[in-house]
Formats: C-alpha cells, sequence, structure tokens
C-alpha cells in the first residue's frame, strides 16, 4: 500500500507517478504523459541571416546499447523556406540537440526546392507516395485555411501557402512525409 503523507501519495510509493508524469518517474521524450514534443503547437521562428522562416518539427532520441552501457544521440527535422514558394527540409543527427538542429537547419537550407503557388495555394491536385508514406494535396478555396498535419503544415507556412487541404494516407511518419512533399514538388 502507498504510503501517503497529507493526502499526497510519496513518490517512491508503488505505483506513484513520479515527476515525469509516467510510472516510477521516468520522463518520456515524445507526445506520451509529461513529454514535450518538439515544435507542437509553438510556432516557427524567423532566422536572424536571410529573413527565413524555420520550423523544428521533430526531435527524436536514439540510443545504441555498447558495453560499458548507452549511448545517446538526437535526431531533428527541421523545415526552412522564405514564405515565397521556396521550402527546404533538414534531418540530421549529433549528441546534442541544438548541434542536431543547427546541421539540420543547414541541410535543409542547402536543399531548397520550389513549390508552385497561384495566388493563395497550389495550382492542382497532387498524389504521391514515398515508401509507406502516400499524401494527397488539394487546393482550397480562400479562407479554407491549412489543413493537414503538423509535418505538411509546417511545410505549407515555410512555403507561403494560405489555403491547402492535406490528407495522409497509409503511414504517418514525419521523414516520409517530408521527403514525399519534395518528390510531389520535383526534387
Amino acid at each position: 500500500m502507498a504510503e501517503k503523507r497529507g493526502g499526497v501519495r510519496s513518490s517512491n510509493a508503488p505505483g506513484s507517478r513520479g515527476p515525469g508524469g509516467g510510472p516510477g518517474g521516468r520522463r518520456s521524450f515524445g507526445g506520451g504523459p509529461g513529454g514535450r514534443r518538439a515544435g507542437g503547437r509553438r510556432g516557427g521562428r524567423y532566422a536572424e541571416e536571410g529573413g527565413l522562416y524555420e520550423k523544428v518539427v521533430r526531435i527524436n532520441r536514439i540510443s545504441k546499447t555498447v558495453a560499458g552501457g548507452r549511448r545517446l544521440r538526437f535526431s531533428a527535422l527541421v523545415i526552412v523556406g522564405d514564405r515565397k514558394g521556396k521550402v527546404g527540409v533538414g534531418l540530421s543527427k549529433s549528441h546534442e540537440v541544438p548541434m542536431a538542429i543547427d546541421k539540420a537547419r543547414r541541410q535543409a537550407q542547402r536543399s531548397m526546392f520550389t513549390i508552385p503557388i497561384e495566388e493563395h495555394t497550389i495550382p492542382n491536385e497532387v498524389l504521391v507516395k514515398f515508401k509507406a508514406a502516400k499524401i494527397l494535396l488539394r487546393p482550397a478555396q480562400r479562407g479554407r485555411g491549412i489543413v493537414a498535419c503538423q509535418t505538411l503544415r509546417a511545410i505549407a507556412e515555410a512555403a507561403g501557402i494560405n489555403d491547402l487541404v492535406t490528407k495522409v494516407i497509409g503511414r504517418s511518419n514525419p521523414v516520409n512525409i517530408s521527403k514525399a512533399m519534395m518528390k510531389a514538388f520535383g526534387e
């Protein structure tokens, strides 16, 4: 039975929830209870040089078990765009989160491609498949907004698209979705 002190369970009692929200106080790195997913509801930011918009879509923790313990690395998926039709996607790994984000940002700036925009949306419907992810992009009427998952929304905002309707069919891996978007527009 858990020991109670002043109506609150002590944190070392069995079945109690620790500071991370999970059993035993384990912190989850993803979107689970107690954890925070990178990007999330927070908006992107403008980079200092060149006036580029950037958004960190996903940060993933990678652990490798070796003799003597685990080695931790982090991968970052970053979207960069100028809000005038040019957008880039970068995926990079490093031993520290800020270094992974910086490397991914530089890779995204090098791999920028152009998305055709007519007034406020894309010119025609596109269906593209990359590995297990399939995405459907449809032009939308003015004022509809962006109806999309987190990854496609970040790409659309970075490109300057105001109205877009999307559907992810199959797997929703953010890396494959972003590469499918790159494939859709000629990269």
